[in-house]
């Protein structure tokens, strides 16, 4: 995990109308989201795995499933998953989890990120932040 510095720390948006503002530029609400945090993400690659930026955020106002959340934004990071190749000898059996449970689990959740994306990481950050902020 890399984070980057970012004016957008701490600012606060209302959650439908960031989505609204961040989905065309490519991010989507990742999956690991609760009531009360989540992230967007921008998927940068998927080399052996996927690398993206993640765009945190916690609720002040409201739950993030009601209407009218406010969320403040954390500090921006990139990461990178790894998966492993061929069949996960771990997965869960199941019609029930099977539903949910459907990708390998990664080798490395905080595999190291290549170097080669850092800077358009950066750039990514620059861009929202002018969507965002001017």
């Amino acid at each position: 995990m890399i984070e980057i510095q970012s004016e957008l720390e701490g600012k606060h948006f209302d959650l439908f109308k960031l989505e609204q503002l961040l989905k065309p530029l490519g991010y989507s609400i990742g999956g690991n989201w609760d009531y009360d945090h989540g992230a967007f993400d921008y998927k940068i690659d998927d080399e052996v795995g996927y690398q993206f930026l993640r765009l945190p955020f916690k609720a002040i106002d409201g739950q993030l499933d009601s209407k009218g959340c406010t969320v403040q934004l954390q500090r921006p990071f990139l990461l990178s998953h790894k998966y492993q190749r061929g069949i996960d000898d771990h997965a869960e059996i199941g019609n029930a989890s099977a539903s949910f449970n459907q990708f390998q689990e990664p080798v490395d959740k905080d595999a190291s990120f290549p170097e080669k994306y850092i800077e358009v990481g950066k750039s990514l950050v620059r861009e929202v932040e002018s969507v965002l902020l001017h």
